[in-house]
């Protein structure tokens, strides 16, 4: 049997206390924060960090560790699960970014969507993804993810207006691509 928080070479596990550094480094991150969020860039304190890493009801979220050396080097979760209906929300990122080409993204991926597949019973995933990031859709469509449609400038970054792209992938797709 599959493990499913276990990739080849990282695990996803509970966040700790000490991962509350790393955390607090990234989310001053500016380039960092700015693939992750539409909201203006603002640095969290420690209290508010702690909060962040107790995930809310219908949510699951794992810090991303490499195997050899335990180091958090980013954070996945599935959140906004409507159980009535299958489906949920999926987001990653890879805040360490000496971590960044690795493909630890990809390896967390495939665990997170094994898990919100697999464990959780869940039916459709979906996310949402800036356009500048393409990096990040050259993933999530190499997953199986399609594009189903775009909120048209939906962000200024830098007097310039960007797309946001909602994907979404089915268990069955998923599934046929394994």
């Amino acid at each position: 049997m599959k493990r499913l928080l276990t990739g080849k070479r990282i695990d996803l596990t509970g966040f700790q206390e000490e991962d509350i550094s790393s955390i607090k480094k990234w989310n001053q991150n500016e380039e960092v924060q700015r693939l992750l969020d539409a909201l203006p860039l603002k640095p969290k304190s420690e209290e508010e960090i702690k909060k962040w890493m107790v995930p809310e009801e219908n949510s699951f979220r794992f810090a991303i560790r490499l195997k050899d050396d335990g180091r958090i080097i980013g954070f996945a979760e599935l959140d906004g699960i409507l159980w009535t209906h299958r489906v949920g929300w999926i987001s990653i990122s890879i805040g360490d970014e000496t971590s960044w080409g690795n493909g630890y993204g990809r390896e967390a991926m495939d665990c997170l969507l094994a898990y919100g597949f697999h464990e959780l019973n869940l039916h459709r995933l979906q996310l949402t993804v800036f356009s500048y990031n393409e990096r990040a859709i050259r993933l999530y469509e190499s997953l199986g993810f399609r594009k189903e449609g775009s909120y048209r400038q939906f962000l200024q970054r830098d007097g310039m207006r960007y797309d946001m792209f909602l994907y979404g992938l089915l268990a069955d797709e998923w599934e046929e691509g394994l």
